[in-house]
């Protein structure tokens, strides 16, 4: 939430001068996102940096820096469900699983999986999944059905998909007096929220989050801590690896649903 550093995909520059540090042929290249880390050097802001622990294998800690810590941090740092609670995760995708490992991270007793993919029920098992519910098998809103499987509504829902279908289901299948929803899904630009205002005088409570809830540079070396005490298990994200040649494989991959996290090698 920097407002210096805050993401602009269309800078593409350094902030000091406005220029870039990259160049091929006389011709300038653009940091994307102010990064860039699809080199194996980078030149970016120092408030793009973290420092972790030299320990941590970078092949592997890699994917906490996007999405693993935005849904695992949605779930314990803003949606902190208790323990023994119950847990709605709409879309099963690597945000959606990483807050479902944050749910089970916090001892929640039911953890419910929403999404429209029936074959990620499966995946979603080893991160703590206990019941899946798939919106196209209903003829109601997925909201009702919710709540008709848990007694009046969830204790703490988290929206992963930007369908801002999802993310009014989200809310509103929560339970009344002290259910808690997060936004997590970034929607198009032109969606509206829609709810009625009874949902908000009935004690539901609606939050959103960026990254988790994260300070980049302070909270992610704890992340990587979490790791090397074996308390995040990292490598059941990673679905594939492959060489940064076929770079266009892994967003095929991603496209058909097939992968979670691909790591890129790169070669010699």
């Amino acid at each position: 939430m920097c407002d210096l550093l805050r993401i602009n995909v269309d800078r593409g520059v350094m902030i000091g001068d406005g220029k870039s540090r990259f160049s091929i042929n006389g011709q300038p290249i653009f940091h994307f996102v102010g990064t860039s880390t699809f080199s194996e050097y980078t030149v970016i802001h120092v408030g793009c940096l973290a420092k972790i622990n030299p320990e941590a294998p970078l092949d592997k800690v890699c994917v906490l820096s996007c999405g693993i810590s935005t849904g695992l941090g949605a779930t314990l740092n803003v949606a902190k469900p208790g323990k023994g609670s119950t847990v709605a995760i709409f879309g099963l995708g690597a945000v959606g699983l990483a807050a479902m490992e944050g749910a089970r991270l916090a001892g929640a007793s039911r953890i419910i999986g929403v999404d429209v993919n029936p074959a990620k029920y499966e995946q979603a098992k080893k991160f703590g999944c206990t019941d899946f519910v798939n919106p196209k098998d209903h003829n109601k809103p997925v909201q009702e059905v919710l709540i008709e499987m848990t007694n009046g509504g969830v204790d703490r829902s988290v929206e992963c998909t930007g369908n801002v279908n999802a993310m009014i289901s989200a809310f509103e299948c929560v339970h009344d007096g002290w259910g808690v929803a997060v936004l997590v899904g970034v929607p198009h630009r032109e969606d509206q929220f829609k709810t009625h205002p009874m949902n908000f005088l009935n004690e539901k409570t609606l939050k959103g989050t960026f990254f988790g809830n994260y300070k980049p540079r302070t909270d992610l070396p704890n992340v990587v801590e979490m790791y090397m005490k074996k308390e995040l298990e990292v490598e059941k994200f990673i679905t594939h690896s492959v060489p940064f040649s076929e770079i266009n494989t892994a967003f095929d991959l991603m496209l058909k649903g097939e992968g979670l996290r691909c790591i890129m090698r790169m070669e010699d």
